[in-house]
């Protein structure tokens, strides 16, 4: 008997960069693999302003055609 398989899970590598001076955090990019989103970080870390806040720097896996948020908010 045959059976299906599952579908491959896929993700996508998020990078972001937060200044810790004042919390400003810019949104990079998406990269179809970690090792890409290295090769950014890599490439960004000799700009102006990157160079002295190579600590900030955030790569976060997420999966492709998934809520990543499932509740509601409240404005306060």
């Amino acid at each position: 008997m045959k059976t299906r398989s599952q579908p491959e899970k896929k993700e996508v590598y998020v990078l972001q960069h937060e200044n810790p001076k004042n919390e400003d955090v810019k949104f990079i990019g998406v990269y179809s693999s970690r090792p890409a989103a290295q090769a950014a970080i890599r490439r960004l870390s000799k700009q102006p302003g990157f160079s002295k806040a190579i600590k900030g720097f955030h790569i976060d896996a997420y999966e492709v055609d998934k809520d990543h948020w499932t509740e509601g908010y409240v404005t306060v």
